[in-house]
């Protein structure tokens, strides 16, 4: 706990001559540089996808909760009795806040995306669509589905319970899918700093043994590479996290369709978000860093 607490604050306060044990350039440098700025520009991606697919399982789950539809099918002149009936049942039904009958536009554009804007609706038979909106309490389904079919035959109640939950179900899987996603960049990037450090370790082993002639501490070693390869992955992740946001805000925004994709973004406090990705980095490389320091010092005794 001791040696931890002296490496963080001599990586804040910096040290030129345990910095020159380090080389400042080369492959080690080059690969902890780029690994922290593809992974922190990935993390970004992976962070957008969690919380988009959050968004949208709220949404989807507040929208179909409260809204359900009935559908009439009926013979060529009952249509308008049917609706009618079903209209003064569902008023007279507790737990419904409002129910109207779709219009001929409406339901034609509803029919738009699959079969064209031209699509005669007049002169097919089309069933007549009523949107039915819930209070807060709810109404009993079983209930109304009994009281439709005994008054309004040709009557269907969909709750879009079977639509509402594997669409719920499927978005909170998408958001538990980017936050292991973030958590597997992580890893990685704990394995890519310790493989270079490691390997910097190794090439200087015998700048390490002069150090250890002249005094040097395995501690000083040790905190001099631990700064370097934490100030390296904390402006490699820094590089990556602008370029990652930069990308989301070149996705297309979130439309009247509200779309996942064209959602697919931080919003509101969420763009504090991938602001921890830098210094969550610039974590995993000092503690991946001081790990392969310890063992790797502790091998060349």
């Amino acid at each position: 706990m001791k040696a931890t607490l002296q490496t963080l604050f001599a990586l804040g306060r910096g040290d030129k001559a345990a910095d020159r044990v380090v080389p400042p350039t080369g492959f080690t440098a080059r690969l902890t540089l780029f690994a922290a700025a593809a992974m922190a520009f990935l993390a970004v991606f992976a962070l957008a996808l969690s919380l988009a697919a959050g968004r949208l399982a709220t949404s989807w789950g507040d929208e179909l909760a409260r809204a359900s539809t009935v559908r009439i099918s009926a013979p060529d002149g009952q249509m308008a009795a049917q609706t009618a009936t079903a209209l003064r049942l569902l008023q007279q039904t507790p737990g419904v806040a409002s129910a109207r009958a779709l219009s001929e536009a409406e339901q034609q554009a509803l029919l738009e995306p699959w079969f064209g804007p031209d699509l005669p609706v007049a002169q097919l038979p089309v069933p007549q669509l009523i949107e039915v909106l819930e209070t807060p309490e709810g109404y009993d389904p079983d209930g109304l589905r009994l009281r439709l079919q005994a008054e309004v035959p040709g009557a269907v109640l969909d709750d879009h319970a079977r639509w509402r939950k594997p669409l719920i179900a499927a978005a909170s899987r998408l958001r538990l899918l980017g936050w292991a996603s973030a958590l597997m960049i992580a890893a990685t990037v704990g394995a890519m700093v310790t493989l270079a450090a490691n390997a910097a370790l190794a090439a200087n082993a015998q700048v390490i043994a002069v150090l250890r002639l002249v005094g040097a501490t395995d501690a000083y070693i040790a905190r001099a590479f631990v700064r370097r390869f934490t100030l390296r992955a904390l402006s490699g992740a820094a590089a990556g996290t602008v370029l990652g946001i930069g990308a989301v805000l070149l996705m297309p925004p979130a439309g009247e369709t509200a779309g996942f994709l064209t959602g697919l973004g931080f919003r509101g406090w969420h763009w504090v978000v991938p602001l921890l990705v830098p210094p969550l980095a610039a974590a995993v490389a000092f503690v991946a860093t001081a790990v392969a320091a310890r063992r790797v010092l502790g091998g060349l005794s």
